[in-house]
């Protein structure tokens, strides 16, 4: 009899257990897509891969670096239009805003010049001269300093305030993305000759590690997952995500993405990295754990789609697609995250 009631009870909790199962199966099916695809803002420009693009969250604006065009777009997105061209930047690549300051700095790969704009006039404030090829630029609201990426190795640093240059920090190999940590003076910039991660100490402005890339190269974005002590770095050469732990530099894992990753986000509130890729597509990784992520989506886009910036108080996903066939120009395609 006793018997009869274990097996009875087993069954019970094996039937439970599947109706939970089914249960979250149906609503994650019922939820659809990570990411919808809510608008298309049309722009001005002729074919060619436009490059980075930044949000003013509050005032509702996009700033794109309309590279093949030499311009710098701004685009009002709660009227759904684009506004306003910045012309003769030859070469804009990468862009900061500081909304604080409400200054935009936009750095031209050709000439190597950062330029600093009125970000309510769009008035040139200032421009600051690096040996060439200026890249991305990150601003740090706590210490108003401006950090510019560019040729031979450097990674200038600007005073937002003054728009002064104070220093330029020498880089052990050529610079691509990076990110800055908010609760301590670091850095972790890409570079991907030679392949790894560079630690940077802010506030002394020296390198103070190096982690090898080892699993993939060709690596150009970078997110961090501060809480957690993951840095999730993007490659081209063996198109995958890596995840590396930023207090020892280990590769924890890795996860195959589609060709030509050029942006990448991490969503905290959503444990979830979005990547957009000039392939053609956005793969979104979901994290499972800190040692744990599976690709759960692949959203077709466009060819050379492969820049973006996320907005985590909006809960949007923009992406800069060029010039497609026929169409009138370059779009920005808005993602509204589930």
């Amino acid at each position: 009899m006793s018997h009869r009631r274990n097996r009875e009870r087993f069954w019970t909790i094996l039937a439970g257990a599947a109706a939970v199962l089914l249960g979250a199966l149906g609503t994650a099916e019922a939820a659809g897509p990570s990411l919808e695809l809510v608008k298309k803002i049309v722009l001005k420009g002729k074919k060619g891969k436009m490059d980075h693009l930044v949000v003013d969250s509050k005032g509702q604006r996009l700033f794109l670096a309309n590279k093949v065009n030499d311009t710098v777009d701004i685009v009002d997105l709660k009227a759904g239009k684009m506004i306003q061209q910045i012309p003769g930047q030859a070469g804009a690549q990468g862009l900061a805003y500081a909304p604080d300051l409400n200054r935009l700095y936009v750095a031209l790969g050709t000439g190597g010049f950062c330029n600093i704009f009125n970000a309510k006039t769009f008035k040139l404030l200032k421009t600051v001269k690096f040996m060439d090829d200026a890249d991305n630029v990150r601003y740090n609201p706590r210490t108003h300093l401006v950090y510019v990426a560019h040729a031979e190795k450097g990674l200038g640093v600007i005073d937002g305030k003054t728009m002064e240059l104070k220093t330029d920090i020498q880089l052990p190999g050529s610079a691509e993305a990076f990110q800055l940590e908010a609760g301590r003076p670091r850095m972790y910039l890409c570079s991907p000759s030679p392949n790894e991660v560079v630690v940077i100490d802010t506030d002394k402005n020296k390198v103070v590690k190096r982690y090898p890339v080892k699993k993939a190269g060709g690596n150009h974005p970078l997110a961090v997952d501060e809480p957690n002590h993951r840095l999730f770095v993007g490659c081209r050469k063996k198109p995958m995500l890596v995840v590396v732990d930023s207090e020892s530099g280990d590769e924890i894992t890795s996860v195959d993405i589609p060709l030509d990753v050029d942006d990448l986000f991490f969503d905290a509130k959503r444990k979830q990295i979005y990547a957009s890729c000039g392939e053609g597509y956005l793969a979104v990784i979901k994290q499972l754990g800190p040692d744990r992520y599976r690709l759960v989506e692949k959203i077709k886009t466009a060819k050379d789609a492969r820049t973006s910036f996320f907005d985590p108080r909006k809960g949007r996903l923009y992406l800069a697609v060029p010039k497609q066939g026929k169409k009138k120009g370059p779009e920005i395609w808005v993602y509204k995250v589930q």
